[in-house]
């Protein structure tokens, strides 16, 4: 099948890619490359997907080169387009060039932190880019259609673990909110244009690749550098930690079949203190951590919790990786990729 994985350029959309490639599909990824974090490392990503098959001589390296796509010239390709998601026009001309079978949407300001900076920057490009998405899938007849959405869509929820029947009224920053609305549109889109939409609930997906802002992976660094680790509260904040190849196989699934509207969640389903985590990334690293405590910042909820439930039941959704393991796996790849 034809594939388009927007954000494909970063860290969970590699792994995405990476997949689809590995079980036959052809790829094409849509991503702006913008500077929220070093673009460097997204060409790196790029370029860890383009070494799974060889390049024949007329294609060019879409990490490196300057126009906006460019094709391995496999049987079954891999295409990155450099475009925005706010350019009505660039997606509706790729749509235009290639028949798409699904579509998996994943790109999007990330952050709950740096949304409370730049509210209008995510509704601009989480709300109205996936807008876009929806319009460009609908004029050409796509059917199916994956959005990523977020825990942080629960907000300060007192029931745990989060259930996708909850109610949800208690966003408390503008990323959640624009990940909410998201969610909206895409029940909008299947009730009136009979789309395939399923939304899935990501829970704080980490492992190699993992976004340098991130705290496993800026803790690491931290620690390893022997500089103080900035933690918030008291340490007993918690997150339902869900390591990149759980989340993959959870998104994989979701392309197997249709759902109609359908919102699940895909965590751990086990949840870990930012103490706990950093006596873990210790132990990995053999170095100990200076912490330098701080108050909790607006926005931050104080724990996630995944009821996976229902991906079990309609997904076949059952994650692997324990923390444990999954902290030893991200070091051993964080050891690698280190200078």
């Amino acid at each position: 099948m034809n594939f388009l994985v927007t954000g494909g350029a970063g860290f969970i959309g590699s792994h995405v890619c990476e997949r689809l490639l590995h079980d036959g599909h052809a790829v094409w990824t849509f991503d702006d490359l913008n500077p929220f974090y070093d673009p460097q490392l997204k060409r790196r990503n790029l370029r860890d997907i383009q070494s799974l098959a060889p390049w024949n001589n007329s294609a060019k390296d879409p990490a490196t080169a300057g126009s906006p796509a460019y094709s391995t010239g496999r049987a079954k390709p891999f295409e990155f387009v450099h475009g925005d998601l706010t350019d009505r026009a660039a997606l509706d001309a790729l749509f235009g060039s290639v028949k798409f079978d699904q579509v998996i949407h994943l790109a999007a300001r990330a952050g709950v932190r740096p949304s409370l900076e730049e509210p209008a920057l995510y509704q601009r490009v989480n709300v109205e880019g996936t807008v876009n998405v929806l319009e460009a899938a609908r004029n050409h007849r796509v059917k199916k259609i994956i959005i990523a959405s977020s825990s942080s869509v629960y907000g300060v929820n007192s029931k745990v673990p989060f259930s996708e029947s909850d109610p949800i009224f208690s966003a408390i920053s503008p990323y959640a909110a624009s990940k909410l609305a998201c969610e909206s549109l895409g029940h909008v889109y299947h009730h009136v244009y009979g789309m395939d939409v399923t939304m899935l609930r990501l829970f704080t997906v980490y492992g190699p690749r993992q976004r340098p802002d991130l705290a496993i992976r800026k803790f690491a660094t931290l620690i390893h550098a022997g500089k103080p680790v900035p933690v918030f509260g008291d340490g007993n904040m918690a997150r339902d930690y869900t390591y990149v190849t759980d989340t993959v196989d959870g998104i994989i699934a979701a392309t197997q079949k249709e759902f109609g509207f359908e919102i699940f969640n895909l965590g751990e389903s086990q949840t870990v203190t930012l103490g706990r985590l950093i006596e873990l990334l210790e132990a990995a690293l053999g170095k100990k951590a200076v912490i330098d405590r701080r108050p909790v910042p607006p926005g931050d909820v104080p724990v996630t919790f995944a009821d996976i439930t229902k991906a079990r039941a309609r997904l076949g959704y059952h994650p692997q990786v324990k923390i444990e393991a999954g902290i030893k796996l991200f070091i051993d790849w964080f050891w690698k990729n280190t200078g």
